[in-house]
Parts: structure tokens; sequence; C-alpha cells
């Protein structure tokens, strides 16, 4: 068993934990959702299409000044509720109105930059990734806002997890969950992140670059790691520190046990007199 005062200190640094996620997942949360200098260099990745006709190609120079003037972007940065798109000399200029399960599908961006929305015909394999990409950015957006929805709740209730072991165990409960969810959704835009930028830059037709938000992943992962070491932090307290109040409980039985030992000792021991008293003083 743990003393008291380690249930306290350990119920202070979970909290602290849950303190520091926070504005961490807050980023990620409004990362890239308007324009702005500090937002907009926080972004799960990005496509850079400034020259996405290859130099090898002739005139490749002329034909990437013909996509942009057609309304072709620089480059195209993806949050986790929209999109933003700009020039390499002028920065943001656009983005997306923010929008709840939100995926990003290039293929149909571009084609509507480039062919005024015209509807093209895609390969079947085309259409299974982005399909897969549809929904692991859907599933991604969930576990990210219920994620901080756990620890925003966490954050208020772990205080009370140095009363009462089984409030611990329920809390650690919770905080499983939102370790949980934190994982998979930090997991599923790495995965995306990394999958893209392979598949972009393997296309030798098209000169597209990708490049991962080293901000975003920074910050996800650290508010992850935090709630993972939250939820040992309470599990600990669920199975090892003793609370507080147990231990005064205890000290107050033992002491109520010494006093009822000291009062039937000294009745014990005060009866013997009264009965001497008492015959003394009886008539012979």
């Amino acid at each position: 068993m743990a003393p008291p005062k380690a249930r306290r200190n350990t119920t202070v640094v979970a909290w602290l934990c849950y303190f520091i996620t926070i504005p961490f997942l807050v980023l990620v949360l409004i990362g890239n959702t308007h324009i702005n200098s500090v937002l907009n260099d926080i972004y799960f990745y990005k496509l850079d299409v400034s020259h996405i006709i290859p130099i090898a190609v002739d005139n490749s120079q002329l034909l990437n000044s013909v996509a942009r003037s057609l309304g072709l972007h620089d480059f195209y940065s993806v949050g986790l509720w929209n999109f933003c798109e700009g020039y390499s000399d002028e920065g943001v200029v656009y983005c997306s109105s923010p929008k709840e399960f939100y995926w990003f599908n290039p293929v149909e961006v571009l084609v509507s930059e480039l062919l005024a929305g015209a509807k093209i015909a895609l390969p079947s394999q085309v259409l299974t990734i982005l399909k897969l990409l549809r929904i692991g950015s859907q599933v991604m957006y969930g576990c990210f806002m219920g994620g901080t929805v756990i620890n925003g709740l966490m954050l208020l209730l772990t205080p009370f997890a140095a009363r009462r072991r089984l409030f611990s165990l329920f809390l650690s409960i919770v905080g499983l969950l939102s370790a949980v969810v934190l994982v998979v959704a930090s997991a599923i835009a790495t995965a995306i992140a990394v999958v893209f930028r392979i598949a972009v830059t393997a296309q030798d037709q098209l000169n597209i670059n990708a490049d991962i938000g080293v901000k975003m992943f920074a910050f996800m992962w650290i508010g992850t790691l935090v709630t993972v070491l939250a939820f040992i932090l309470h599990s600990a307290m669920g199975c090892f520190c003793r609370p507080q109040r147990v231990r005064r409980s205890s000290s107050s039985k033992r002491s109520n046990a010494s006093m009822a030992e000291t009062s039937s000792a000294d009745r014990r021991g005060s009866l013997p007199g009264f009965t001497k008293r008492s015959k003394a003083g009886s008539p012979v």
C-alpha cells in the first residue's frame, strides 16, 4: 500500500497531465481553419503542385503558368475541418468553410479548379483509395473530438480521485477510453499523411510534393502520450494508492479501542475499593 501522501501527489500529477493536453488538442482542432499566419502552419499535410508539370516535359514552365492561370494554386494544406490553398509568393489566399467529419478529396479539388467542375471517370483503384481516405478521415475527426471532450471532463473530475479508490477505478476506465481514441486518431492521421506522401511522390508523370505538418504531429502526439500517462496514474491510484481517509478512520478506531480498554481497566480497578468501602461502612 502506498502512503496517502503518494495518492495526493499522484492526483496532482494526473490533473496536470490533463491540463497540459487541452491546449495541444485545441491547437489540433483549430489548426488551418482560417487564414492566419499561426494557424496556417498547423496542418496534417500539404500538397505542393506549383510545378505539377515535370521539368523534363517540353514547355513545362509555360504549362505550369497555364495551369495557374486556369485556377490551380501552388499548394493545398489539409486540416481537421477543411483545407486551405494559396500561392508560394502570396501565402494562403482561401480556406474552405469548416465542415464536420471533413475529408480532403484531392481529385475533386484539382478537377474543380482545372476543369471547372467537369466530371471525369476514375479507375476503380482510385475510387477505393478515396473511400478508405474518407472513412479514415471521418473516424479520425470523431476520435479527436471525443478525446478532447473526455480530457476536458477528466480535468474537472480528477481532483475527486484523492477521496475514494473506487472513483479512481472509474476515472481510470474513462481515461483508458480517452487514451484509446486519441491513439487511434493520431495513428490514423500519421498513416494518412505518410501514405499520401508516398503515393503522391511515386507518380512520375506529375511533379507533386507532399509535406507532413511537423507542428500538427508534434501537438497531437504530445497530447496523446500525456493522456496515456494520465491513464496510467489513475490506474495506479485505483490499484495501489490508499485514500487518506482510510488511514484516519483506522487510526481513530485504534484510538477508540485503546480508550475503551483504558476505561474498562479503570472500572475494574475501582470496583474492589468501592466494595471494600461498602463492607467497611456496613453495620456489624
